[in-house]
């Protein structure tokens, strides 16, 4: 988990929106100012680095995860595997009963990750993700309790 009272929020924000970007070309990417934003809300806890985050929001016993990146070429080395089970272990020792996140549905990669982890699908958002092209992608919510 990094502290971010320890690290300049504004660098850290650009580093961040910076690896989600390359991370998630295919669109809906955040700006530095998002991440900003996220770093500085208190229920929002950073897990990792800008190599590899997670973004969680906490609210009462149910936790979001907001976004999972890692750079391009750190992927594939089990960095975010390691990302996801340290963020539901923090949060499972915080207390949180229920961790849910989103996926586009074709993001195969993604799916069996969080499927490796004991997520499983609860709902669908239809049309949720544009894609650069303007075609649309389903989200799924998937749900773990922790």
């Amino acid at each position: 988990m990094t502290d971010s009272a320890a690290v300049d929020p504004g660098s850290l924000a650009g580093a961040l929106a910076e690896t989600h970007r390359a991370a998630f070309a295919s669109g809906g990417v955040w700006s530095a100012a998002d991440f900003a934003g996220f770093l500085s809300d208190p229920t929002v806890t950073l897990h990792g680095d800008a190599r590899c985050f997670a973004l969680v929001r906490r609210i009462a016993d149910e936790a979001e995860i907001l976004t999972l990146a890692t750079r391009p070429d750190l992927q594939r080395g089990g960095r975010a595997r390691a990302m996801l089970a340290a963020a539901c272990d923090a949060q499972r020792a915080a207390g949180t009963a229920r961790i849910v996140l989103e996926v586009a549905e074709d993001n195969l990669a993604a799916r069996t990750l969080y499927d490796r982890a004991g997520f499983t699908p609860v709902a669908r958002r239809q049309g949720y993700y544009r894609r650069g092209d303007g075609s649309r992608v389903d989200a799924l919510i998937l749900a773990r309790l922790l």
